[in-house]
């Protein structure tokens, strides 16, 4: 790495107990020497609404101000129907707006998708994805991330306890940083 990178962490989910935020931060853990994973909170974050564009609520602001310090954006996500969370999705819109000032534009970005069934959120994973190619996101293709069965792979205290998840996410975050110096 040719200089210390930010990565902001959108998590999509709220529970106390989320496997995507265990995911995110098992991520963190594995990321290699210069690269920062930093969860940027999403769930506070007031419905987009572009009536109050005018006047943004402050943590709009704020999660503009952060979104745009980072040097690539890392998409964590759960599986709600076939798709993405709203929450995740009303950031996406909350960070892309005013139209022509989005936070996303050409930030290099990479998706996780998680879930307790095996196909591991392959409906959100790419749901996300299309979003991201409008947003000019260059989102790192393989290896692509998809983690079922999540539920077995923690201990109770949240650590990444299965070697073979363990060295595939760090495959990830390692391409993933290989991908952000191609990128920024």
């Amino acid at each position: 790495m040719s200089k210390p990178r930010t990565v902001a962490v959108l998590v999509g989910s709220l529970r106390k107990e989320s496997f995507t935020r265990k995911t995110a931060r098992a991520l963190a853990k594995l990321a290699p020497e210069g690269l920062t994973l930093e969860i940027v909170e999403i769930g506070d974050l007031p419905f987009y609404n572009e009536d109050v564009e005018a006047d943004p609520p402050a943590n709009w602001t704020a999660f503009r101000r952060k979104m745009k310090a980072a040097d690539a954006v890392l998409f964590a996500t759960p599986e709600y129907n076939r798709s993405v969370p709203g929450l995740l999705k009303n950031a996406i819109d909350v960070g892309s707006r005013p139209y022509g000032s989005s936070v996303f534009d050409g930030k290099p970005g990479a998706v996780v998708s998680v879930s307790p069934g095996v196909i591991g959120g392959f409906g959100a994973n790419h749901a996300l994805r299309q979003s991201l190619v409008f947003l000019n996101v260059p989102v790192l293709q393989q290896p692509e991330a998809y983690v079922g069965g999540v539920a077995a792979l923690f201990d109770d205290r949240g650590e990444l306890v299965d070697d073979r998840s363990k060295d595939f996410l760090r495959k990830f975050i390692h391409a993933f940083a290989a991908w952000i110096e191609r990128h920024v």
